[in-house]
């Protein structure tokens, strides 16, 4: 799965993505800072079977600390986006193109209004974040109703529902959309679904736009900047908007990272407390405290949480432990618990085998809870935490 980062230059995109990934994205105080997407890996936390199991684990995809399990997950960072993008405006057709390629997004935004809609820094916190928010919506709806409406003059336009769909999916087959969603889209509205292809005008299409945007690439809003007095209040009103928001200071969980890495805390991210175990200038304790005050606030930087409501909520992924002995919860090298790999909800065992190998796949015989000794069929859903060996006719290496 893929998770990209969009919103307008100057939002701190750069910022949320360094602090995540530990990366050095280039920063600056001015618009297009990021050209070419940046890719990292950041990590989704949680709860370890290790602490319920009672056992020492020696991770090898993934690492944990104190008995929670970290996942390392793909994010990208996108360039920033102005106002025309869908008629390929700045970086209009670039982000655009990337954005349709991520399974999911984190839409940072200025909470503090002190910058415009194309991120140019403002005196006064005038700007109304819900116009970001709003305008990034609008431009990734009206760039799929262009790829609909493409050619349309050239296509029988007396064709019915059935065939509506043959005619969109390959269309929106770029997208991550295939018919099935179609279908299911234009079956929940009652109007459109009654339409021939010939009563679709451009209100309709971007209606439509809009169900496919909402289903296919599902977006959670990261109000960064939260740790300035006037994001208050425009967080108040972007959370009574009905979207899902998550306040982020994104600079603060970079300066704690930052400041661990180096040895003066101690910080899990997430968490709502640090550790001072070294020397601290003046300066750096002033910093701390400030730190210390966004904790206070909102329990964390936000950084943590972003991530993991991505991937355990708008994804609906679970975790499961696959192992080669399920006796001693551990592949053939002894490494307990091994691998923890994030699938999604509904997966099978079957699944999960070609998510570890192809040949495990292709030579899957049968899988075992690791836990009750049970086996189970090919098509066993498994469930969040599942602790699975695969059994397989494939030989391995």
């Amino acid at each position: 799965m893929l998770v990209g980062l969009i919103g307008k230059p100057n939002a701190g995109k750069s910022t949320f993505f360094n602090a995540a990934t530990m990366l050095s994205a280039k920063v600056a105080n001015y618009p297009f800072t990021t050209i070419e997407p940046n890719v990292g890996i950041a990590w989704v936390a949680t709860n370890c079977v290790c602490r319920e199991l009672g056992i020492k684990d020696n991770p090898v995809n993934s690492r944990c600390e104190d008995g929670i399990r970290y996942i390392p997950v793909k994010l990208v960072d996108l360039p920033g986006l102005i106002p025309g993008a869908h008629k390929g405006e700045g970086l209009g057709n670039q982000f655009l193109d990337s954005v349709m390629r991520a399974d999911a997004l984190i839409h940072v935004i200025d909470a503090s209004g002190y910058t415009d809609e194309e991120g140019r820094a403002l005196e006064n916190p005038s700007h109304d974040p819900l116009q970001d928010v709003e305008f990034i919506e609008n431009e990734v709806d009206l760039w799929i109703a262009g790829i609909i409406m493409k050619d349309m003059q050239k296509i029988n336009r007396s064709v019915k529902m059935d065939e509506v769909i043959g005619i969109i999916a390959p269309r929106l087959s770029g997208l991550g959309v295939d018919s099935v969603t179609i279908k299911a889209i234009l079956l929940d509205d009652p109007v459109i679904s009654k339409l021939k292809y010939s009563e679709w005008d451009d209100k309709t299409v971007l209606e439509f736009s809009k169900k496919v945007r909402v289903r296919s690439k599902p977006i959670l809003i990261a109000a960064n900047k939260a740790d300035i007095q006037s994001s208050d209040e425009n967080i108040k009103k972007l959370i009574q908007s009905g979207r899902t928001v998550i306040p982020v200071s994104a600079e603060a969980e970079l300066l704690l990272r930052k400041a661990a890495k180096s040895g003066l805390l101690k910080y899990r991210p997430g968490e709502d407390k640090f550790e001072i175990v070294g020397n601290l200038t003046e300066a750096q304790k002033g910093a701390l405290e400030f730190v210390n005050r966004i904790l206070k606030k909102y329990g964390s930087t936000g950084i943590q949480q972003v991530i993991n409501y991505v991937y355990f909520t708008l994804l609906d992924m679970i975790v499961v432990y696959p192992v080669e002995d399920e006796n001693k919860f551990s592949d053939k090298k002894g490494n307990v618990l091994p691998d923890a790999h994030l699938i999604k909800r509904g997966s099978t065992t079957r699944d999960l085998a070609f998510i570890i190998h192809t040949d495990l796949g292709e030579g899957f015989l049968y899988a075992v809870d690791a836990r009750t000794k049970m086996k189970l069929s090919a098509e066993h859903q498994l469930k969040n935490n599942d602790i699975i060996k695969i059994a397989s006719a494939a030989k391995r290496g």
